[in-house]
């Protein structure tokens, strides 16, 4: 029975886990990430914090399992997809990573969509001119950090740059390339030209590699920094939310997830790509499906930046009480009806991903009055992003889709509140999970499909089961589709607004 460990860089934590190959768990541990935005719409974090916590991370779930460094088999890594760094020619870091939900460069991408035909980009690339291309952003970088920009030697992602910490050998796996812009639908290799739209030499770009190839094998430098034996070997690893996906059970056509994290993910399995500028396109982990998704750049991460700034008696009320401020205020707000009694928030902090490609949005709050409190803003919160959720799944089905069932997976599924709400907003039972780890276990499957210890794809059911599922219920659903329009529409009211608003920050 082989041990394999996976990491996951995500926006919000660090998590590893140890699985063997006969689907038990043996031992999980996270550290917390700071994702940070020092100026309107960046979204900036520091790697060398990841590489700490892998660090933290790796000698702590020996310790849990029990077991020598010796025992682990493989290392999978995954992470936030495309985040950009930008590495010199020895290999060190220029600045912070560019997350994929940065949203600066909105000048550059209009610059790049005036000057290409659209429609053929997304059908060569799966996706569309946005924010979440690598090449508006390294532009950006050449107009306002000219010094960083002349020093890139070398692009990757995040679980790419931890495979070559651990490793030593440089690559950038397949989806990672495909989201940043630089690969073609089923391509071999980033095409020349769509990485030169990005004013930088294909030469910056490592070698493509498939998520279960084996790319090397762990140092004695990093063995000696991680834990880790020397000599491990270490496959390129995956996209969080394809590894997600995945291990959720998403894997026949019609099969959709919905992730609550910090960001919110949502991903259809499908045998046709069907290419659209509104989502993302990416390979799914079993041969020959596809993943079409959206991705909304703030999900949980509005609640966290409730708790944050608002929240401070919540917060130490709930641990005297043992509890978390997010469950806290969860029961608070299940007091509140259905709507906030007037209140609707769009969760746009970051600007928006899919579908609104939209760096320019902002979070807003409409309705507020006197007789409103933290725990309406609060609920308003949890339906406005089950209200994007539903704004994607229309986008899903008008491209011909059909979604046949919906499951929820990532730290919001813990909220029996929260998951009432999705149910009803979709008019869609929500099928959760038991146990399941999230991204991390996506990176170990993918470790053991590299070594040979597993064998098939389908393997993955042994490692995650099905807990209860949650029904719609049918008076919030009714009120659901009334509010759905309106918060639609508050959108539509306001964009052409919110530039100018920035324009003067």
């Amino acid at each position: 029975m082989a041990i394999l460990l996976g990491l996951d860089i995500g926006t919000t934590s660090t998590i590893g886990i140890l699985a063997d190959s006969g689907g038990r768990t043996l031992a999980l541990a996270a550290r917390p990430v700071e994702l940070r935005s020092p100026h309107p719409g960046w979204a900036e974090e520091d790697p060398a914090h990841w590489w700490a916590n892998a660090c933290a991370i790796v000698p702590e779930l020996i310790a849990q399992a029990g077991i020598a460094a010796t025992d682990i088999a493989a290392v999978g890594a995954t992470g936030m997809v495309p985040a950009l760094l930008l590495l010199d020619r020895d290999g060190a870091l220029i600045r912070p990573s560019i997350q994929q939900s940065d949203a600066r460069a909105a000048a550059e991408v209009a610059a790049i969509r005036a000057g290409m035909d659209e429609a053929a980009f997304v059908r060569r690339t799966g996706n569309g001119i946005n924010q979440q291309l690598a090449a508006p952003k390294l532009r950006w970088l050449a107009r306002h950090e000219p010094g960083a920009f002349a020093r890139i030697a070398t692009l990757c992602g995040s679980y790419d740059w931890l495979a070559w910490r651990l490793t030593g050998v440089p690559g950038i796996e397949r989806n990672w390339a495909l989201e940043a812009g630089f690969l073609e639908i089923g391509g071999a290799a980033p095409a020349d030209d769509l990485v030169e739209l990005a004013g930088i030499s294909p030469t910056c770009l490592p070698p493509l590699r498939e998520p279960q190839e084996v790319i090397g094998r762990v140092t004695p430098e990093a063995a000696a920094a991680t834990g880790l034996a020397p000599g491990t070997p270490v496959v390129a690893g995956c996209a969080d939310h394809v590894a997600s996906a995945f291990v959720a059970g998403i894997a026949a056509p019609g099969d959709l997830l919905i992730k609550f994290g910090g960001a919110g993910d949502i991903l259809l399995a499908t045998e046709a790509p069907r290419p659209d500028p509104r989502l993302f396109l990416d390979h799914h982990l079993v041969p020959g499906l596809f993943l079409p998704n959206g991705c909304m750049a703030s999900s949980g991460a509005v609640l966290n930046w409730v708790v944050r700034h608002w929240a401070g008696a919540e917060t130490a009320e709930a641990a005297s009480r043992g509890m978390s401020p997010h469950a806290l205020l969860d029961d608070r707000a299940a007091a509140v009806p259905p709507g906030a009694e007037g209140l609707l928030l769009l969760p746009y902090f970051l600007g928006e991903k899919t579908p609104l490609h939209d760096p320019h949005a902002r979070g807003t709050l409409v309705g507020l009055g006197l007789h409103h409190a933290l725990p309406h803003v609060w609920r308003a919160a949890l339906e406005a992003v089950c209200f994007g959720l539903r704004h994607h799944v229309e986008v899903l089905q008008a491209l011909g889709h059909p979604i046949t069932r919906v499951v929820a997976s990532d730290g919001g599924a813990a909220s029996p509140l929260w998951m009432r709400i999705a149910a009803s907003v979709l008019r869609q039972p929500v099928q959760l999970l038991h146990g399941h780890p999230g991204s991390c276990l996506g990176a170990a499957f993918v470790a053991g499909m590299g070594i040979g210890a597993l064998q098939d794809w389908r393997d993955i059911a042994r490692f995650v089961q099905p807990a209860e599922t949650v029904q719609p219920d049918p008076g919030w659903a009714a009120r659901y589709d009334a509010l759905y329009p309106l918060w639609r529409d508050v959108y539509e009211r306001l964009r052409s607004l919110y530039p100018a608003l920035a324009a003067t920050a």
